[in-house]
């Protein structure tokens, strides 16, 4: 189609009373297909962003999903080659959609960070498409679909997880060059004794500088240390 991969696949709908433009963006064709199909038979209108070319992109899926534009739009957060859904929901909103991200994270923090891009509401790829029917009945009635707490119980949850990743990225800052490379080492599953002996220093210093790092990082284990710094994909530098 000139050029741009993904496309829309619009479904005709036998019942058109009440009916609603719905786009579905996914990553799984079977997901996708029997949701279209079950929001069919409701009586709505659906269309499918397509984009299983390997040149498709989160571009060109977000410029098919504006050319299909439903008033609801069904986005999966992981697309697969193209990369996370979750980068999509700012512009479908500021389009106008309601969008409602599906998702196999139960991960608050993720799901706060949607409604902080502006979901109106996260389903869980364990819920039935009975819920999916629901959700596009309530779009359709103009009725929220989450309670003002449940949103801002998880946007609560995004924001303090991003405050505790700023303040801990902040810790990580005190660490020296040296105390930076044994923590690397320490997240690749290496021993004092192993980091000691690939910096040509004795056990005994590697210890010492763990102690260190527990200290500045304000953690009580080396677990804790090396959890934290994952968290926040910290990586020590090249030197």
């Amino acid at each position: 189609m000139g050029g741009e991969f993904p496309h829309a696949r619009t479904q005709r709908s036998g019942a058109p009373s009440r009916a609603m433009r719905i786009t579905i963006i996914g990553h799984h064709t079977l997901l996708a297909d029997s949701i279209a199909v079950t929001l069919e038979r409701e009586g709505h209108l659906v269309a499918t962003v397509d984009f299983s070319h390997p040149q498709s992109s989160l571009a060109t899926a977000l410029a098919a999903a504006l050319r299909s534009m439903g008033r609801l739009v069904l986005l999966e957060h992981d697309l697969g080659h193209i990369g996370n859904g979750m980068r999509l929901i700012a512009p479908l909103t500021t389009a106008g959609a309601t969008v409602v991200l599906i998702t196999e994270s139960r991960n608050q923090v993720h799901w706060g960070e949607a409604i902080q891009q502006g979901a109106k509401d996260v389903l869980h790829k364990s819920r039935s498409l009975k819920d999916v029917v629901t959700i596009a009945q309530r779009v359709r009635d103009g009725l929220p679909l989450m309670s003002r707490d449940e949103r801002a119980t998880l946007v609560h949850t995004a924001v303090t997880d991003r405050e505790e990743a700023r303040t801990f990225r902040a810790r990580l800052d005190r660490l020296t060059e040296p105390e930076m490379a044994v923590l690397g080492a320490l997240m690749k599953g290496a021993s004092a004794l192993d980091i000691a002996r690939t910096r040509l220093t004795t056990k005994e210093t590697v210890r010492s500088q763990i102690k260190s790092i527990l200290a500045k990082l304000e953690v009580t284990s080396q677990l804790a240390a090396v959890g934290a710094a994952h968290r926040v994909a910290w990586e020590p530098p090249l030197r």
